[in-house]
């Protein structure tokens, strides 16, 4: 590489990949093109990702971790966060924030929120304002924003009243509360019913362009880039469980853009935490730890980021059979989580009492289950149901999903441990309910409970009568 390169290279956003990609290609002793070849590439897009000049896409970086053996050490790096250049007052974001969005162009108004659900102050769902963090904004009323939730304005979106002047106007401060609400609303409504994808995404790519429009006149779209984060997020999530993977993934990529753009660490580090999940419904350890290694690395004085890093590292660990690893990561996030101050539960609500004890001891459940289907650990197993038998009974009657899931991973952790009887038994109280679901989480898990099952206990009669059912509810 020639002088002139190096230097472009050093000041490239992704320099630190390109070098490490590098380094790894020649202590493999693989050339540009040999390494191409490989992982299915030109040599070109090799050697451009070497020299910084592009964003690695997520397939490839799965494949090049594979074939140098990095144990996700490419994926890490993709993980940690940009360096972005403090902007404020008008100084604009980088205009490549606002490339091309995933899926079609569709116009976003599906009609009004369940007014019984609108929310009259932040947070809400989880969701601060996007200018003022937890100050307990107030929210217009849902008649106050006929714009954002009926046709379309002048730029495709609302933009009558969206103002891209100087200062941050008032109205803008309104819509950002507004919009914030809707989100909230369609948070509420979002898992199991149809059409919201299309709300959600139609409303992102109004505020996208919102954003490109306050950022063309020379100002950071600071809020506009937070809450857009936030609808990328809940947009990819509506994706990935309707297994649509790599649409989940290009949103999540956006989100994490824009998290960057304005050093909104939550964002990232909940964006990386359903990525860790997503590439876990693939079967993918290797990516899944270095997602999860980049939420630790978003930022180091926070407990609440370092719990959810080990939990994911402790999932990653399990899909890889590594048991030591997997058992240090469970007890590393449960003394995390002991550990959370106020400051991590202003950030992280959804860590907090009950629900957070509910969601550390699902993903400890899950990760000694995903141990024992690959080591053959019952004792694993038979740990993994007192996990998810204690997650499962703190689950909120509203949250249905998450209660399918837990019984349906009670019933493989049965299976796990031996005890396909106990497994058939917990598995009968939604298995109906199981069959119709469209959501990939929940399909999975009914696949890895069936398989266990029709594996070792194929001819025993309460597996026979289990298969009879399953085959009864899917008529």
């Amino acid at each position: 590489m020639t002088g002139g390169s190096a230097g472009a290279a050093a000041g490239a956003p992704w320099a630190e990949f390109g070098r490490r990609l590098r380094s790894l290609r020649r202590a493999a002793g693989l050339t540009q093109l040999q390494l191409g070849l490989r992982v299915g590439y030109h040599h070109s897009a090799v050697s451009k990702l070497e020299a910084g000049l592009r964003e690695p896409p997520v397939g490839l970086v799965r494949r090049l971790d594979a074939v140098l053996e990095t144990d996700g050490e490419l994926a890490a790096i993709l993980a940690e966060p940009r360096e972005v250049p403090r902007r404020t007052g008008r100084f604009p974001a980088d205009p490549a924030l606002f490339a091309p969005l995933p899926g079609a162009d569709v116009p976003g108004g599906q009609g009004a929120p369940d007014p019984r659900m609108w929310p009259a102050r932040l947070p809400a769902e989880g969701l601060v304002c996007p200018l003022h963090g937890a100050a307990g904004c107030a929210v217009p009323e849902p008649g106050e924003l006929p714009a954002l939730l009926g046709g379309p304005g002048p730029a495709g979106g609302p933009a009558p009243v969206w103002g891209t002047g100087a200062g941050e106007a008032v109205g803008d401060a309104e819509l950002l509360h507004g919009l914030t609400a809707v989100l909230a609303c369609l948070i509420r409504e979002a898992f199991g019913h149809e059409g919201r994808v299309t709300a959600v995404e139609g409303l992102l790519r109004a505020l996208a362009r919102w954003a490109g429009e306050v950022n063309s006149a020379g100002r950071l779209p600071y809020g506009q880039l937070r809450l857009g984060a936030q609808y990328a997020q809940v947009a990819g999530r509506l994706r990935m469980e309707r297994g649509q993977i790599g649409v989940a993934m290009a949103w999540f990529g956006h989100g994490l853009r824009w998290a960057d753009a304005v050093h909104d660490v939550p964002a990232r580090a909940t964006l990386l935490s359903d990525m860790c999940t997503l590439v876990r419904l693939d079967g993918d350890p290797s990516l899944m730890l270095g997602y999860a290694r980049g939420i630790g690395a978003v930022d180091g004085r926070r407990r609440w980021t370092a719990t959810l890093s080990d939990l994911y590292l402790a999932r990653g660990h399990a899909l890889a059979g590594d048991a030591a690893e997997c058992r240090r990561h469970i007890t590393l996030a449960r003394r995390g989580f002991a550990r959370l101050d106020r400051r991590d539960l202003l950030e992280a609500p959804w860590m907090a009492g009950a629900e957070g004890a509910m969601r550390v001891d699902s993903a400890i459940g899950g990760a000694l289950r995903d141990l024992a289907v690959a080591t053959g650990d019952r004792t694993a197993a038979r740990r993994a149901v007192d996990a998810t038998a204690r997650s499962r009974a703190q689950v909120p009657p509203q949250m249905r999903g998450a209660r399918l899931l837990l019984t349906l991973r009670l019933a493989d952790s049965w299976a796990c441990a031996g005890d396909p009887g106990a497994a058939v038994a917990v598995a009968s109280e939604v298995l109906p309910e199981a069959v119709r679901s469209r959501e990939s989480m929940v399909t999975a898990e009914l696949r890895g409970l069936h398989s266990r099952l029709s594996g070792e206990w194929a001819d025993l009669p309460e597996v026979r009568e289990y298969r009879e059912r399953l085959l009864d509810a899917g008529e």
